[in-house]
């Protein structure tokens, strides 16, 4: 592809994108129709038929023993924080670069987050310095599978045996995604997805548990339903048994979810076919770093995740304020990209503030040990969260490679006249 030419967008000339190209997400189509109209036209609305029928479809597509669908992404990861036994001043290791949820579903359980660092090239934990955090007092590992990718998980597994920790996977990106072909939710002892609008199995809102583990389910369904030990299906005392939480889904979200499942294997194959194009097409582009996939993974492009390089670009000083910069024109030529996420977790208020619930809580629980979380021991994940911008659901279906193509166009044709910037 050659130099793109014209006045950018952004300067008064003509966007490449133009308004309307790209479809929005998700597609709904009489699959869809069908299902939740049926819902809606039966007398059970909370956690109905659709919910059950949701649970087994789901389980039997991702390879779980047992699923739980919960009304989020983050109400299932509080659910694995919780089954794991995690409580009062224990440390649960996390990667210093994710969504909050990752960390803050370590709080709603009263417990501590110890972030690591990210490795660069995956934006996955760094699994070479996990073991490094752990202390006596850690209790579990969170993974999180980011932007579509598993973590290479043989590493981890090798120190939670080794210190006797229970493994939890944050999948609510990754619905597919492979590690040595085995899909992700599969590997630790529980795992969590969300069904949220942006994700590849979207549902509105809405999430799902999976363990293999029945003990661990047990303690799960507990947090999930108000601390009782009987699920709404089930002949119910409701007698609290322990601390809960409502984290149930509908029925009408679960019949969307449904509906969505059936056709899921068929978007993330158009979803990465669109992802391989764009990245094919910014291959020789100056001043970019593409997204890298390590031999034993595939990844499902949830995000597809661009870097610039500020070095050559000669922003080494203001990674930040260019990359925004960047980004403003990308979006004036219609190129629908965004900075996921802009804090690495330790920056948050509540981690540098150490305050969660008032009085210090729960760093100030008698059972907690001293936890830094001084931003400087986290480089990587910095460096990353100051020069990246994403691509979140343009490259899905209805959208295709003609899609993808046009929008490598704008992106080339802002980088290519960045001095102009």
């Amino acid at each position: 592809m050659g130099v793109s030419s014209g006045a950018l967008a952004v300067k008064g000339g003509e966007p490449v994108v133009k308004p309307g190209t790209i479809k929005p997400w998700p597609p709904v189509d009489d699959v869809d129709r069908r299902l939740v109209m049926a819902s809606l036209e039966g007398n059970q609305h909370s956690f109905g038929p659709n919910c059950e029928e949701l649970q087994e479809e789901f389980a039997a597509w991702n390879g779980n023993k047992y699923a739980v669908t919960t009304n989020s992404g983050t109400a299932a990861m509080h659910m694995c924080v919780a089954a794991c036994g995690c409580g009062a001043g224990d440390e649960v290791i996390v990667p210093a670069y994710s969504w909050s949820s990752s960390a803050t579903c370590i709080l709603q359980h009263n417990a501590i987050p110890v972030f690591v660092d990210i490795d660069f090239d995956t934006m996955n934990i760094d699994v070479d310095e996990i073991e490094a955090a752990v202390t006596e007092k850690t209790k579990a590992i969170i993974v999180v599978h980011l932007h579509g990718l598993a973590v290479e998980m043989d590493p981890v597994l090798a120190v939670a045996k080794k210190h006797d920790l229970k493994v939890i996977e944050d999948a609510c990106q990754a619905h597919g995604a492979l590690y040595k072909g085995r899909k992700v939710g599969r590997w630790g002892d529980c795992a969590a997805f969300s069904f949220n609008q942006n994700k590849s199995l979207s549902s509105g809102e809405g999430g799902m548990f999976v363990t293999d583990d029945e003990a661990i389910l047990e303690k799960a369904k507990m947090l999930w339903s108000f601390g009782e030990s009987r699920t709404p299906s089930e002949s119910r005392d409701y007698h609290a048994y322990a601390m809960g939480w409502m984290y149930r889904n509908n029925d009408l979200s679960a019949a969307f979810g449904r509906a969505q499942l059936t056709k899921l294997d068929r978007y993330l194959a158009e979803q990465k076919e669109n992802a391989l194009c764009l990245a094919d097409s910014l291959a020789d582009v100056p001043g970019l770093i593409l997204p890298t996939v390590p031999a034993d993974c595939d990844h499902i492009w949830y995000n597809l995740v661009l870097r610039f390089d500020m070095q050559a670009l000669g922003h080494a000083d203001n990674p930040g304020d260019f990359r925004d910069t960047l980004v403003g024109a990308m979006k004036a030529e219609g190129v629908e990209t965004v900075v996921w996420q802009r804090f690495i977790l330790p920056a948050m208020t509540v981690f540098q503030a150490k305050n969660a619930y008032g009085k210090g809580c729960p760093w100030e629980c008698r059972h907690a040990s001293p936890v830094d979380y001084s931003v400087e021991q986290f480089p990587v994940a910095q460096h990353h969260c100051d020069t990246h911008t994403s691509f979140v659901m343009v490259l899905r279906s209805p959208n295709g490679t003609p899609e993808a193509r046009l929008l490598a166009e704008g992106v080339r044709k802002v980088m290519e006249n960045a001095d102009q910037l």
